[in-house]
């Protein structure tokens, strides 16, 4: 009978040192975001901040600035003035933006169908307007509009008509215009680079299977430019809630047709800096942030749905 001798296991190779290093968190990527990092909580998470404790506090003559809880956002839901001003811009996004995008899909698509002749100068004609800002672009409509000077005062003149685009009937039409003239071109670029990433196979197979030029834009081209729709129509919807420019500028050409409270952000501004009710125009903007904030999310949710469909 033979006896064996059991030897003890040797204990685990402990790992190299070059393991160990890569082990360790690498800090050099936030070394990279930090400058942006500090400007983003400096000029965006700051003033948010701020703002959120301003609508908390309300400047008394006896007292001074005194805390009042939830009783400034209260008084915005209770604010005729504010509520008429959003019911405003509602309506201009629902008029505007769905125009502003239509125009825009149709000029992307006629500039992807390869049968425009001269398709680079209107692809730079149609997005040059975004390149004029947005201050310049509101003085030179505003002359454009204007009844007493400019072109519909010469045109009011020569043919005896009364066109007063500027007076309260029109005045809201008259922004939307500027809005779509300023921000089609852009909307297209987005609309025509989603196109130009479409494959060639697809219009291959298009082709083979005998589809017309209007069967491919219904079955491709308008599939495949769905998410960029979404894209385009959330950053519209952001803009037509923070409509200030246009209205602004206007107001000193129409006085009657354009009130301080106009739009929301007009609301706040004029609250801020004309009345110095900086605690109210701090919960106004708040307000009117969490209302965009909610409506561009739902319209992002659908969205996706949607194009996972």
């Amino acid at each position: 009978m033979t006896t064996t001798s059991l030897t003890p296991a040797a204990p685990p190779a402990s790992p190299p040192k070059r393991q160990l290093r890569r082990q360790r968190r690498d800090w050099r990527g936030w070394a990279f975001v930090a400058p942006f990092m500090v400007v983003f909580a400096l000029m965006i998470i700051a003033p948010v901040v701020y703002a959120l404790y301003l609508s908390l506090f309300r400047q008394q003559l006896i007292g001074g600035n005194a805390f009042v809880g939830l009783d400034n956002y209260i008084a915005v839901l209770q604010d005729g003035k504010f509520w008429e001003s959003f019911g405003r811009v509602a309506l201009f996004l629902v008029v505007q933006v769905p125009i502003m995008l239509a125009l825009s899909l149709i000029a992307a698509l006629a500039l992807d169908s390869a049968r425009l002749h001269g398709a680079g100068f209107f692809r730079i004609a149609l997005f040059l307007p975004y390149a004029v800002p947005g201050v310049v672009a509101a003085l030179i409509w505003g002359f454009i509009y204007g009844d007493q000077f400019g072109l519909t005062a010469s045109v009011n003149h020569l043919l005896g008509t009364q066109l007063a685009p500027l007076s309260g009937q029109w005045i809201l039409g008259s922004i939307g215009n500027i809005v779509t003239w300023e921000f089609m071109g852009y909307n297209m670029l987005i609309f025509y680079a989603a196109l130009r990433v479409i494959p060639g196979e697809l219009y291959e197979a298009a082709e083979i299977d005998g589809a017309g030029a209007f069967r491919t834009v219904f079955s491709i081209k308008l599939p495949a430019v769905r998410g960029a729709i979404v894209i385009a129509t959330i950053f519209s919807i952001i803009g037509s809630f923070q409509l200030f420019n246009e209205p602004n500028l206007l107001k000193q050409l129409a006085p009657n047709a354009i009130s301080s409270y106009f739009t929301p952000n007009m609301y706040a501004y004029n609250l801020s800096f004309a009345g110095q009710q900086f605690n109210y125009a701090a919960t106004v903007a708040i307000v009117m942030g969490v209302v965009t904030a909610v409506i561009a999310y739902v319209v992002q949710l659908r969205g996706s749905r949607k194009e996972l469909r």
